[in-house]
């Protein structure tokens, strides 16, 4: 039976993700952005409304007709989103990279009889649901996760494209770096401990502390060591940590001219132009996921390797398809009432549920989103 949903945001990631649950469902795409609004011309069975989703009232009246809600807004708008939709009643599924705490709407959630599941991309997101799956089946001593999304043609001088908001990524090259070693919680800058890992098909990367980890902090205490690090062409971080390091990512205002400016939207604002996918312009996802355990008694490791490249067919990017694609797979998992756990729930809670995991890589699949496990 086909069900209502609504897609906030129509970016790269939030219009695919709209596009694929047409397929099944009915399917309404929401986008301050007219432009944004117009990838759905060859689209007619989803409708588009364009309206300010800054504004929790508007949006909770905008959200009351439907079955689910899926939140693709940019990391800044995320929280004050995820609240007013379960302030409004309604189930979500969520991407949005939101800097707090979304495990503190937890209680909210539940007094609003919501079940809501957030970082549900491919990282965080698809690192989680497998993670939760093994952690029901075996005592997991170590998870390590590296993960990143670039473009096929290096061009100088960034050799770097965004398919989310810039702001969001420039968070990945300030907040500060967390991970468990030895149960206890460790802080570095963000681009630290730096190391070049040779990938198959695509040649050496550049890997760095990034914070990744989120919900896994709070939810798997029982996991000794755990890290999450980014992946960029080599060289990437040096210049990264010369912007920083200048203050060209603060946030703190600064006056020029007689007027108050945060470096921040500036440096977003010229760097977005140049990390713009332009059309037809390739991309690639790549991922290696190893968990290590014990299993009745016996040593495990398990290694999960994903390389998902641009869809020239449907002209689809990388990034929207590992991310969209995860996202839409949870959607249904909640519209056909398979998951449907009261409160706000990391993606790790979804794999720790049996058969998730198994159907997830089988949607995934169908859409040549791969995941080869290795032991």
């Amino acid at each position: 039976m086909k069900k209502n949903v609504i897609v906030l945001g129509a970016g790269l990631v939030g219009s695919s993700i709209a596009k694929d649950l047409s397929k099944n469902h009915q399917v309404t795409s929401v986008d301050f952005d007219k432009n944004a609004l117009n990838k759905f011309s060859d689209f007619p069975d989803i409708k588009c409304i364009q309206e300010d989703l800054s504004q929790p009232e508007k949006l909770k009246a905008l959200v009351s007709g439907f079955d689910l809600v899926i939140g693709a807004v940019p990391g800044f708008m995320g929280y004050q989103t995820m609240k007013a939709v379960i302030e409004a009643g309604k189930n979500m599924v969520d991407i949005s990279f939101m800097p707090e705490d979304f495990l503190s709407l937890n209680g909210l959630a539940q007094k609003n009889k919501v079940c809501v599941i957030a970082d549900c991309g491919v990282a965080p997101g698809m690192g989680n649901i497998i993670l939760g799956h093994y952690n029901e089946i075996m005592a997991v001593k170590s998870y390590d996760c590296l993960v990143g999304g670039l473009p096929v043609i290096r061009e100088w001088p960034y050799e770097y494209k965004a398919v989310f908001s810039p702001i969001d990524v420039i968070e990945e090259y300030t907040r500060p770096a967390r991970y468990i070693k030895n149960y206890e919680l460790v802080e570095k800058e963000a681009l630290s401990d730096p190391e070049l890992i040779d990938f198959e098909g695509i040649g050496t990367l550049e890997s760095w502390n990034s914070d990744g980890l989120r919900s896994l902090m709070q939810t798997m205490k029982n996991v000794p060591d755990m890290i999450e690090k980014t992946l960029r062409y080599p060289g990437c971080i040096e210049y990264l940590r010369v912007l920083r390091e200048s203050g060209f990512f603060s946030y703190d205002p600064i006056e020029v001219n007689g007027i108050k400016v945060r470096p921040i939207d500036v440096t977003a604002k010229l760097l977005f132009p140049k990390w713009q996918l332009k059309p037809g312009e390739e991309d690639f996802t790549i991922m290696r996921i190893v968990i290590k355990g014990v299993e009745n008694g016996t040593e495990k490791s398990f290694t999960y390797h994903l390389l998902d490249k641009y869809d020239r067919q449907t002209q689809t990017i990388s990034m929207a398809r590992t991310t969209g694609y995860a996202c839409t797979s949870v959607a249904n998992l909640v519209l056909d009432g398979t998951f449907n756990s009261i409160g706000v729930n990391a993606p790790e809670a979804v794999g720790a549920q049996p058969g998730n995991l198994s159907y997830i890589f089988q949607y995934l699949k169908e859409r040549g989103v791969i995941y080869r496990l290795s032991e």
